[in-house]
């Protein structure tokens, strides 16, 4: 037996949350009975799911490693007509989505899957989750700047802090980098705290997830992760 919920998101009709939202709204039926109640179990070997009127079934895990390039959206459509991430990968008879966002002229390791569950555990703040940044700015950090970002800053009713502040050992055309780790990510998180010290943010690039790294992947390339990578992920999130 099976949360329902933990069914949708595992056969990636949508993330755990998104699907709860489904159940919720009345779209969701368990042999033809529509169930609205959170929470309810079912045996997929014997039961049939569906949504929105279309049969739900477990599919194919797919999870892929990109090397997102600025100026890419990390949604599904946009109205403005710019090239967004799937826009980058041959086409999937699943629905795929990213495990969290880069903003748009952020670059660096994105994951994308169709694995609902393994992707909620990823984002949520209680596995703790490491990601890696590379940040070039336009000055130096000060030590009291550094001692804030590892303290936290506060912005807009937010915390921002990191875990880590590593200088990169050159400096390129007047641009001074740093690998910053954080512990949990919000909305912008860097580039907000970076203009709260008053510090210009001029290239923005993400190196790692947990147990991932960006390595020799270039900018605009994509793998499939390999069993043993999403088995270290499954691992990182106590799956």
């Amino acid at each position: 037996m099976i949360r329902l919920q933990k069914y949708l998101a595992e056969c990636g009709v949508a993330s755990r949350r998104a699907s709860e939202k489904l159940i919720e709204e009345g779209r969701v039926t368990v042999d033809g009975i529509v169930v609205t109640e959170l929470g309810t179990k079912i045996d997929p070997d014997t039961q049939k799911v569906s949504c929105d009127g279309k049969p739900i079934s477990l599919e194919k895990k797919v999870w892929i490693m990109l090397n997102k390039p600025t100026g890419v959206i990390c949604t599904s459509d946009d109205p403005q007509g710019r090239e967004t991430i799937l826009d980058m990968l041959p086409a999937f008879s699943s629905r795929l989505y990213t495990v969290g966002r880069l903003d748009v002229m952020s670059e660096g390791l994105l994951l994308v899957t169709n694995d609902g569950d393994l992707a909620h555990r990823l984002m949520h703040p209680r596995h703790h989750i490491e990601k890696k940044y590379q940040v070039w700015i336009d000055r130096e950090i000060s030590a009291s700047d550094i001692e804030l970002m590892l303290e936290g800053i506060n912005c807009r009713g937010e915390k921002l802090k990191v875990l880590r502040v590593e200088p990169l050992r050159r400096i390129l055309e007047g641009r001074f980098g740093y690998t910053l780790t954080l512990g949990e990510g919000r909305n912008r998180h860097i580039r907000r705290m970076m203009e709260a010290l008053d510090l210009k943010v001029l290239r923005l690039l993400r190196v790692s997830v947990g147990p991932l790294r960006l390595e020799k992947l270039r900018t605009g390339e994509h793998r499939e992760l390999e069993t043993w990578e999403v088995e270290k992920l499954r691992n990182a999130v106590g799956l």
